[in-house]
C-alpha cells in the first residue's frame, strides 16, 4: 500500500519555505530513497511526476519530491508561480542549499522509519535539476547514486552573450516569457553574479569528471529544450556512468501540465523500468 506523508515544510534559503512530499510503500521495509529535482519553470508536481513518483513507491522505492524555495510558488499555492519576486531571486548556490537541507531533513526524520532506509539516497533531477544533483552528488558524501533525466551539463553557457549581460546589468533585471502561464518571469542580476562567484563550484564538468558514484543519464533523441550531445558530454566525462537514450522522447518525455491522463505517458514507463533496475542492482 502506498502511503503518501503530505505539505511537509522545511526553512530553506533565506528562511523561505520549502513544501515536500514523501510516499512509500508500508508493506516494504527499509525502502531505497529518491529525492526529486525539479527542473528551471517547473515544481514538484508538474505534469506525471506524481503518478511516476507513486509508481516508484509501489515498486518499493520511497520518493521525496521538493519545491525549491525561491521556485516562484509558495506553500499555499505550490502549483505555478504567485511570487515572481523570488523566483527573480533565485540562482544555483540557493539549490544547492535547498537540496542539502532537504537531504539533512531525510535522515533525521527517517533514520528509524520501518518503511524507508535515509542512507540509501539516490537523487534524481530532471533539466536543470540534473545538473543540480550532479554537482550535489559529487561534493556530498550521504549521495549513493544520481540520476540526471534531460539534465544540463553546463551553467555558463545558458547566460546570455556580453552585450545583453552589460544591459542587464545596468537595469538589474531581465524578462523570460513563460509560454504556457504567460508571465513574464524576472531574472535579477544577482543570478549572474552568484554563479560567476562560485564558478568553480558550480562547474558540472568539473563533477562529472570526478565523480566516483553510480551516474545514470536518460535522454530523449527528440529533446528540442536539452540538446542530447548534453547527455553525450556527461556520459563521456563520467567513467561511471550509464547512458540511456529514449527514441522520440521529447524534453518532458511526453508529458504535459497539467497531465489529466490517469495513466504514466508512454515513456514514464521506461524511465521508471530503467531508474529501479539502477537504484536496486
Amino acid at each position: 500500500m502506498v502511503i503518501q506523508d503530505l505539505n511537509r515544510t522545511l526553512e530553506g534559503a533565506n528562511r523561505r519555505l520549502i513544501l515536500m512530499d514523501i510516499m512509500y510503500n508500508s508493506s516494504i521495509k527499509s525502502a531505497p530513497l529518491i529525492i526529486f529535482c525539479h527542473g528551471y519553470k517547473g515544481f514538484k508536481d508538474w505534469g506525471a511526476w506524481p503518478l511516476l513518483s507513486k509508481a516508484f513507491a509501489a515498486s518499493g522505492i520511497a520518493v521525496l519530491k521538493f519545491n525549491f524555495s525561491h521556485n516562484g510558488g509558495t506553500a499555499k499555492q505550490p502549483i505555478d508561480f504567485p511570487d515572481l519576486e523570488a523566483f527573480g531571486n533565485n540562482n544555483y548556490t540557493k539549490e544547492l542549499e535547498d537540496l542539502d537541507r532537504v537531504i539533512s531533513w531525510a535522515q533525521a526524520n527517517y533514520n528509524h522509519h520501518p518503511n524507508i532506509n535515509s542512507s540509501n539516497i539516490t537523487l534524481l533531477g530532471h533539466s536543470r535539476g540534473g545538473g543540480i544533483v550532479t554537482l550535489k552528488a559529487f561534493e556530498d558524501p550521504r549521495v549513493k547514486k544520481v540520476v540526471s533525466l534531460a539534465g544540463v551539463s553546463d551553467f555558463k553557457s545558458r547566460f546570455p552573450m556580453e552585450y545583453e549581460l552589460e544591459k542587464w546589468e545596468e537595469t538589474g533585471v531581465r524578462f523570460i516569457l513563460n509560454g504556457r502561464t504567460k508571465q513574464q518571469m524576472p531574472h535579477y542580476y544577482q543570478f549572474y553574479k552568484d554563479f560567476m562567484a562560485n564558478e568553480a563550484r558550480l562547474t558540472i564538468k568539473t563533477a562529472a569528471q570526478q565523480l566516483k558514484l553510480p551516474f545514470l543519464i536518460i535522454h530523449g533523441d527528440a529533446d528540442t529544450s536539452v540538446s542530447i550531445d548534453e547527455a553525450l558530454a556527461l556520459h563521456k566525462w563520467s567513467t561511471k556512468s550509464q547512458l540511456i537514450v529514449l527514441e522520440g522522447a521529447n524534453h518532458v518525455f511526453g508529458s504535459c501540465h497539467p497531465w489529466k491522463s490517469g495513466g504514466l505517458p508512454p515513456c514514464f514507463h521506461q524511465i521508471h523500468t530503467e531508474i529501479t533496475r539502477f537504484i536496486n542492482n
